[in-house]
């Protein structure tokens, strides 16, 4: 195939639309775009074919001998492509939306609510990729990413889908009868972080604190951090959305707290995003919406 030499796609989008149409009138209106617009396609086809396509006849048109073989070879062009279009269309609608997220927000946040989506939407099948790793976002990929960052980076707020305290906390079996009033004392404790980041150190740092010996840390994915804090094996950072009913309970305690610090967002596809995409970002939004809602009342 000769890409350089073919004529500009629309301009034999242009005139493909004027011989089916038999009106330049009809096919603007086909095309969404001005009568002159269209116009203006076929003469520069005709310039750059060195032929006349179309034939004025009062006020009427007609084609030309060679614009009669064109809009026959084009017409079944055309009807290739919107066939393998509508193909793709129908195999895009049945493939998942998938979603990127850390394991932490996915078993605390995010699974709790999925039977909800499903109720509404059990048109849309969902992947859901829990993962500390940050995957990128690609056609035929990963459709919807749910990150994280803290106050101290600025985002877009109609991106955000949980703002929540990012505190400290660990099992009463661990923490109770220790004196830990200041940030350093912390040091002494064992910590639980997530796979692929440096969440204790980062949080000391922030403090001003140099631990005085190397930290005990132990590192796992998000949701078994979520087991292992309950169960007294060290403390951790996180966000407080994910333990409100610990903490409500007397199951965790809170040993220190940065309000509102923690930040999940939504990140999508920059130029396309399919219908099914777009409606788990929609329901996401309004699910946040609910949970400010409830937290602004209580």
């Amino acid at each position: 195939m000769d890409w350089l030499h073919l004529p500009p796609m629309n301009a034999l989008r242009a005139f493909s639309a004027v011989a089916e149409a038999g009106s330049y009138t009809v096919a603007a209106e086909r095309l969404n775009v001005t009568q002159a617009a269209v116009s203006q396609q076929v003469k520069s086809l005709e310039r750059h074919l060195g032929v006349a396509l179309v034939a004025r006849r009062g006020r009427s048109i007609e084609l030309t001998e060679p614009g009669i073989i064109l809009a026959r070879e084009l017409g079944i062009g055309f009807e290739i492509i919107g066939r393998g279009v509508e193909r793709l269309a129908e195999h895009a609608g049945h493939r998942p939306v998938q979603v990127t997220m850390s394991p932490a927000f996915a078993v605390e946040w995010l699974l709790p609510r999925m039977a909800e989506f499903q109720r509404q939407h059990p048109e849309i099948n969902l992947m859901l990729n829990p993962t500390s790793e940050l995957v990128q976002i690609k056609p035929g990929g990963i459709d919807v990413a749910i990150r994280y960052h803290d106050r101290r980076m600025s985002r877009k707020e109609e991106d955000t889908v949980l703002v929540s305290d990012m505190v400290v906390i660990g099992a009463p079996s661990l923490v109770e009868g220790q004196d830990l009033r200041d940030p350093a004392s912390l040091t002494k404790l064992p910590w639980l972080q997530e796979l692929g980041t440096n969440e204790a150190a980062d949080w000391f740092t922030y403090h001003g604190v140099v631990p005085p010996e190397p930290l005990t840390i132990n590192h796992m994915p998000g949701n078994l951090i979520m087991t292992a804090v309950r169960r007294g094996d060290g403390i951790t950072y996180s966000a407080r959305a994910f333990f409100e009913d610990d903490l409500s309970s007397g199951r965790m305690i809170e040993l220190f707290s940065e309000p509102l610090f923690g930040v999940y967002y939504i990140q999508t596809q920059a130029e396309y995003q399919r219908p099914e995409a777009k409606m788990f970002v929609k329901w996401l939004k309004a699910q946040s919406q609910a949970v400010s809602a409830h937290t602004s009342e209580n």
